[in-house]
């Protein structure tokens, strides 16, 4: 589009529910930035009234949005930035237009199992459902680890190259939520490292469904999450054993992600600092033997939670997929 088509262009009214918390600060600074959207207004019960730069202080002299306590109906998409569990309470005690289109940034939809009655919800990863996505009226955004480890295996699925998976990740602190406990303070998590929830992580479950959906329901996957001495982003290694030539993996994984902008598979060693503060997941292959280790890195708040729900923003209304989505990576 023309800067003056940009500037004649209706812009899509978005309100965004839970603003105070890391992702919905995300999504705030995604959001006033954005070409084709304008914030009609940020929910937080907690800070009603507050300017919503006394809490986001590093969006001072950007905008001059304040907190509300109540909902405008005059939006065209919703975005829910609220916990677990929370989001199938609101969308229960307040009443939403079915025009409007919701964005879930909960785990509380991603199931096919928790269909939502008159109000059903397509899991909204790009990569494997844009085109559903682009037809959709609500969205269940995909959790960050979920995202990291899909994108590193589903060209597999696709193959029919997955039975048994080995998968550990590593996340900043920010992937706890700002709610202060006893594993996210300064203190605790500097200079220390820790496995939590070994092999029962909550988001195997919807990387089993996508696997399933691609033929592979099989698979069992191995996950070990390590909590790490770092703000944000997600660090994964997978491996499987296989047999096919690096070469050959190599190009499944070029072709399968060739139309998808921000998924990128490298030659080179990759590292969290590619993808910190952008919305890209960068993978890379290596092959030692009959073993496949698949690399793959995302920020956690923005592939991984408020950057792709901006994805799928763009694709639910028909805008370019990546539309308020350049950013820069915070390399230094």
């Amino acid at each position: 589009m023309t800067e003056s088509t940009v500037k004649d262009m209706k812009k899509i009214k978005a309100g965004i529910v839970g603003g105070a918390g890391y992702t919905g600060g995300e999504l705030v600074r995604l959001l006033i930035h954005h070409p084709y959207t304008a914030v009609s207004f940020i929910h937080s019960r907690s800070n009603a009234g507050k300017p919503v730069a006394s809490i986001h202080q590093d969006l001072i002299g950007e905008t001059d949005l304040v907190f509300a306590d109540a909902l405008s109906p005059d939006i065209d998409v919703l975005f829910l930035c609220v916990g677990h569990g929370e989001a199938k309470k609101f969308l229960a005690a307040n009443e939403i237009a079915d025009a409007v289109r919701i964005i879930d940034l909960s785990q509380d939809f991603r199931l096919q199992k928790d269909a939502n009655g008159d109000r059903p919800f397509t899991y909204g990863l790009p990569e494997l459902n844009r085109d559903q996505i682009r037809s959709a009226k609500n969205i269940a955004n995909p959790g960050c680890f979920a995202t990291a480890i899909q994108l590193g295996l589903l060209p597999l699925a696709q193959s029919g190259l997955l039975d048994e998976v080995y998968t550990t990740g590593i996340t900043g602190s920010t992937g706890a939520g700002q709610s202060l406990s006893a594993t996210s303070h300064f203190s605790w998590r500097a200079n220390n490292v820790q496995a939590y929830k070994t092999l029962t992580h909550q988001h195997l479950k919807e990387i089993n469904q996508s696997m399933a959906q691609l033929g592979a329901e099989k698979t069992e996957i191995n996950f070990v999450p390590w909590r790490g001495d770092f703000t944000r982003g997600i660090f994964i290694s997978s491996m499987i054993a296989c047999e096919w030539p690096i070469e050959k993996l190599s190009s499944i994984f070029k072709t399968f992600y060739e139309d998808h902008p921000f998924t990128i598979v490298s030659e080179q060693e990759i590292f969290l600092k590619q993808v910190v503060n952008t919305n890209k997941c960068v993978l890379q292959l290596e092959k030692v033997g009959s073993k496949l280790v698949i690399h793959s890195a995302i920020d956690n708040l923005l592939k991984g939670a408020s950057g792709q729900a901006v994805q799928n923003m763009n694709l639910l209304f028909g805008l370019d997929e990546c539309a308020g989505l350049n950013l820069k990576a915070t390399a230094f």
